[in-house]
């Protein structure tokens, strides 16, 4: 218990210096080479935050735990879109790029789609899970190819912007420290939990996927802070997105992936309503609200009792 204690408590330390190091040089990066911070935080931070999803649902499939490796890649989702753009929006409320309903938004709706539909027969398998790595890298060099070379919305680049080398280290030192930190945070997370009896799919659902989505809220609330309100808008929707793609992709290709339906439903529907919900709030070309951030959270916190109670 104790040792479980020390793991989340460090590990919370090493998220969050992570976190500023990764929104630096990501920050950095866009202005030196005119990519908007959409666009980053779209790729190089949603998959960098993601890494914690990948290891946790890649070992799980490996050793035969679909519950939590499906758990983790649904609970995260919804956890994105209540905890993190909600927390977000109510600290620091978001610009909202108009290009997202261009690309973005529907392959939010699209991936989340995905995941029921593929569960249709009970099992993701292997040529399914390498279909949605293929899918993730057709995304990712689209997003890259059609980046717009237009100001970022992070305010004014500084008179001498750091080197890139420097910058770089930023990003790859920001990134491990993330790793590492979930790491220590979700063993001591669901050391916790499964001393007081708790079940795989409620580790997954909860446990887990909040402590992976830890990397993606420590670095939405730094870009918050910081004004970069892009960035932090485009690791929710990118994290959602390739954690459909890339994490149950990757875990599928490496093990097929069991789930019923008729047990997945509450977690399947709540995920499809944060989607919804959070899709229909983006489409407003305008800044997010404090209220909407609200409902977002809200809408966690039931879905929250929703598990407790059954």
């Amino acid at each position: 218990m104790i040792q479980d204690l020390l793991f989340l408590a460090v590990g919370g330390l090493l998220l969050w210096a992570g976190a500023e190091g990764l929104v630096a040089g990501a920050s950095g990066i866009a202005r030196r080479f005119g990519l908007s911070e959409l666009v980053i935080g779209l790729t190089v931070v949603s998959w960098g935050t993601s890494a914690p999803e990948f290891a946790v649902s890649g070992l799980a499939a490996f050793e035969g735990q679909s519950a939590i490796a499906l758990g983790n890649v649904i609970g995260s989702n919804i956890a994105n879109l209540g905890v993190i753009l909600g927390v977000t929006t109510l600290i620091s409320p978001p610009h909202v790029s108009p290009g997202l309903a261009k690309l973005e938004l529907p392959a939010l709706a699209l991936t989340a789609l995905f995941v029921p539909i593929l569960l249709a027969n009970g099992e993701i398998e292997r040529w399914e899970g390498a279909l949605l790595l293929v899918a993730a890298a057709w995304l990712t060099r689209r997003l890259l190819v059609s980046a717009r070379t237009e100001a970022p919305g992070a305010g004014p680049a500084p008179a001498k912007p750091r080197p890139l080398a420097l910058q770089l280290l930023f990003v790859l030192g920001g990134l491990a420290l993330l790793v590492g930190g979930g790491k220590l945070l979700v063993d001591g997370a669901v050391g916790l939990a499964r001393a007081v009896g708790m079940s795989d799919r409620m580790v997954g659902l909860t446990v887990v996927a909040i402590g992976t989505s830890l990397p993606e809220l420590a670095a939405s609330l730094v870009a918050a802070f910081r004004g970069s309100g892009d960035l932090a808008v485009g690791n929710v929707l990118g994290s959602n997105i390739f954690n459909v793609l890339l994490i149950l992709g990757g875990a599928a290709a490496i093990a097929p992936i069991q789930g019923q339906l008729g047990e997945l439903r509450v977690d399947l529907a709540a995920m499809l309503l944060f989607t919804v919900g959070g899709t229909l709030m983006l489409l407003r070309q305008r800044r997010l609200t404090r209220l909407e951030g609200g409902l977002l959270v809200g809408g966690y916190g039931v879905f929250v009792a929703l598990l407790v109670r059954g």
